[in-house]
């Protein structure tokens, strides 16, 4: 494109809408990436940094499988530190229907190629010697871990300016009109042509592909989250119970964090969230339940962030339909596992390169459409 447009514009600056802005200026694009806040500090920013298989969706495993190798190989495509710690990975079963999900769960999710086996409570504690010994049964996985999401932030950032993209942070979009053959992007500041457009926002996907005509409903979580003061080791792995509403890792300098869905208020339409008590006591149970020696620890911090999620709880990522050169990233299950991955696939379709694995496009969600 002549002038002052871009060859492409991403919209959204979390992980996904980043990583496909830097795949895309390594290979050749101008880039422009827009965000309303700072860089990486919404969903991408606030999560717990884990990288798992146990709470991957099925569908997303031979994904993650690749984003996994992708995180811990960082410093070498990144060119930056983002603080990954590569461990075991146990899910825990208290309960009789919990063994059942577990196993389910574990089938499904090996079937798709994750190394997950069922294992007794004897051999979890050997992998695990902090465990609750009530344990019925657990899955354990050897490709797990986890990231530091500040960290991952700053070094997207560094890696970003490196490569030439130019970034905008605290620039809303308020708009996307097509325009010739590509999309005016409109901010306070003006319009900024574009001859591809790239819609990363999360939570507000919904909104952005309103811009164009299209509805796709997507849910807002409100995830709480929290953290200890450093102590002394009490587990060495990624921990999750089959229920889903527990996660929990301990950080090298000794801080645990703790997480698992449980919500927080507020939503998308006041920009706004925050913790409650009844979350914050529930999932602190659940976190002691499962290591007994973290009651001796005192939480310092509680903190709540959005998550985005389609009807299907599946991605949508792939082609805004009836709009060529528009694309849609984000509402990813377990998105920062992924999000790497993932962003290189739609990278090499907006190329015109057939993508590695296959995207996840968004006409199946949208009212009226048949599936072939």
């Amino acid at each position: 494109m002549t002038g002052g447009g871009h060859d492409l514009a991403v919209i959204g600056g979390g992980i996904q809408g980043a990583s496909v802005a830097l795949f895309a200026a390594r290979a050749g694009l101008r880039v422009v990436l827009f965000d309303a806040g700072a860089l990486a500090r919404q969903a991408s920013g606030t999560n717990a940094g884990t990288l798992t298989m146990q709470m991957t969706r099925a569908a997303l495993i031979p994904y993650a499988l690749k984003a996994h190798e992708m995180w811990v190989n960082a410093p070498k495509w990144l060119g930056h530190d983002v603080g990954v710690v590569a461990c075991d990975g146990l899910s825990l079963a208290f309960t009789e229907a919990e063994e059942e999900i577990l196993s389910q769960r574990a089938e499904a999710r090996s079937a798709a190629g994750a190394p997950i086996r069922l294992v007794s409570p004897t051999e979890a504690a050997r992998i695990e010697p902090g465990v609750n010994p009530a344990i019925r049964m657990a899955s354990h996985c050897p490709v797990d871990g986890y990231a530091n999401a500040y960290l991952t932030g700053l070094a997207y950032r560094r890696a970003l300016l490196e490569a030439g993209v130019e970034l905008r942070e605290y620039t809303p979009v308020t708009g996307v009109d097509p325009a010739g053959p590509g999309y005016d992007i409109r901010t306070l500041q003006g319009r900024h042509p574009a001859r591809q457009v790239v819609l990363a926002g999360g939570v507000w996907i919904e909104p952005m592909l309103g811009w164009l005509g299209v509805d796709l409903p997507i849910r807002t979580l409100i995830n709480q989250l929290a953290v200890t003061e450093r102590a002394a080791p009490v587990m060495r792995t990624v921990l999750g119970i089959a229920s889903g509403l527990l996660s929990l890792k301990q950080y090298p300098h000794g801080t645990v964090v703790i997480g698992g869905g449980w919500q927080g208020e507020g939503g998308r339409a006041s920009g706004t969230h925050r913790a409650t008590a009844a979350s914050a006591i529930g999932n602190a149970r659940l976190a002691v339940h499962a290591i007994p020696a973290l009651r001796q620890a005192r939480i310092v911090r509680i903190w709540t962030g959005f998550e985005a999620e389609t009807a299907d709880a599946l991605p949508a990522v792939g082609p805004v339909p009836g709009h060529p050169g528009a694309w849609v990233i984000g509402s990813v299950h377990s998105g920062y596992t992924s999000a790497p991955y993932v962003a290189r696939c739609l990278t090499q379709a907006l190329l015109g390169e057939a993508p590695d694995m296959p995207l996840f496009p968004i006409d199946r969600l949208l009212p009226g459409h048949r599936p072939q």
